[in-house]
């Protein structure tokens, strides 16, 4: 145990065997009582300094926080983090601020390092964040899917630092403070694109051109002497950020990734599937194995493809107006013109009976229903339950009704001779008298 484990549990004994003296006395007395436990704290306290790696074979990244931040657009205070990344061998630094510690934001910045430095190093050593490293092992770490993915595009390898050991990424750890104390602190920004702009700018004229306390020379004339050659080349297509998640199939036959909702196939329904979002698509894969590929839509959206659903599921909805016209028009002309009079509503029941009549087709034939929509037709009325009644008793193959004869009606018209006469007759049997003066 550590002197102060020691020294907290004699210190803390009741009765005659309570240590009494202090903190500081016990160490003084054991330092010159057990030597060897001195040696070797002493021991630990020693550094062993590597020798830097060759040019262009590694770069050290890191997230540390600046501080708080007053952002203009929310009135909030925020806190700010630095993302840096040190090129091991010249020294020569970039940093990016940032207001979230995202896998996206994490990807991001690595992006913007290499195109700052026109070139990867061969290899990254990085923190155990989340972002990059899921699992931490000295041996065998499991690295974040998208991180992977970065260093598979620009060629470089990864090797985590080990857990709780800071020194295995010593020259990111002192850029730290350094950025924050020589950039960062009383200065005010109005917004994060100034900030970065002015970080960049820094980064070139005031910590590239410093002469480095170990070194002694300046890291960005090292960098564009010894160091910008050797570097890996930047592919030609960008690197295009991919976030990775788990997802569990709903009874929907849905998943939900980035705040939206998208269909897999049916028979994934309530197996658990990893899902790759980029800024244009999302893929769903079962084991390694891709099984659905949607365009991405905006928080809140669904996307759906009815083909992931069982046929009988998913027959409603994908019979739209369109769907129910190009189909009618197939069948015949008689059928066309009775579908087209029954979407021609608008309604949901009127979508119900363009897709009765075209089922009817399935059980009567195509000739027949054509037939017996001509027939309703001409009566009028070629709804579902009129044509249905035409097959089911076989009238289709009847003669059309006769057209209605137009009657001629004589008009009873009387002038203003006959009305004047009638007037001037006086009133009519059976009505008191003076009734027709005053109906005058």
């Amino acid at each position: 145990m550590t002197p102060t484990t020691a020294w907290r549990r004699l210190h803390g004994e009741a009765g005659e065997g309570r240590l009494r003296a202090s903190l500081a006395s016990f160490r003084r007395w054991l330092h010159r009582c057990v030597p060897e436990r001195a040696d070797r704290a002493q021991a630990a306290r020693v550094t062993v300094r590597r020798p830097d790696p060759p040019p262009g074979e590694e770069g050290q990244v890191d997230y540390g926080a600046l501080g708080l931040w007053p952002d203009p657009q929310t009135g909030r205070r925020r806190l700010v983090h630095a993302f840096v990344l040190v090129l091991a061998h010249s020294r020569h630094l970039f940093a990016r601020a940032v207001l979230r510690l995202d896998h996206a934001t994490w990807l991001a910045c690595h992006a913007a390092a290499f195109a700052f430095f026109q070139g990867a190093p061969r290899r990254l050593v990085p923190d155990n964040l989340k972002s990059g490293v899921v699992r931490p092992d000295l041996y065998d770490p499991r690295l974040n899917r998208g991180y992977a993915e970065l260093a598979q595009h620009y060629g470089c390898l990864i090797d985590p630092a080990r857990a709780k050991h800071p020194r295995d990424k010593p020259r990111v750890e002192r850029a730290m403070p350094f950025v924050r104390d020589s950039f960062w602190r009383g200065r005010a920004f109005g917004s994060l694109e100034e900030v970065n702009t002015a970080l960049e700018r820094w980064c070139l004229e005031e910590a590239g051109r410093r002469v480095h306390g170990t070194t002694g020379q300046r890291p960005l004339d090292v960098f564009r002497l010894a160091e910008r050659p050797a570097l890996l080349p930047l592919p030609a297509a960008p690197f295009e950020p991919a976030v990775w998640t788990q997802a569990v199939v709903g009874r929907d036959a849905h998943v939900q990734a980035g705040g939206a909702w998208y269909t897999v196939p049916y028979p994934y329904v309530g197996r658990t599937l990893a899902v790759r979002l980029t800024a244009t698509l999302v893929q769903c894969y079962a084991e390694h194995r891709l099984v659905k590929t949607h365009p991405r839509v905006p928080k809140g959206h669904r996307r759906t493809d009815w083909d992931d659903y069982p046929p009988h599921k998913a027959a409603f909805f994908r019979r739209t107006p369109e769907w129910c016209r190009a189909q009618a028009a197939q069948l015949g002309p008689a059928v066309g013109a009775a579908v087209g009079a029954a979407v021609e509503e608008g309604t949901l029941a009127g979508l119900r009976q363009a897709q009765g009549l075209l089922r009817l087709a399935e059980r009567y034939g195509t000739a027949r229903l054509d037939a017996a929509c001509a027939r309703a037709l001409a009566f009028g009325d070629p709804g579902l339950r009129t044509v249905r009644t035409i097959l089911e008793r076989g009238l289709e193959g009847g003669a059309a009704p006769p057209a209605p004869a137009a009657v001629a009606a004589g008009a009873y018209l009387r002038g203003p001779a006959e009305l004047l006469a009638a007037r001037l007759a006086g009133p009519r049997g059976g009505d008191a008298p003076g009734r027709e003066e005053a109906r005058t």
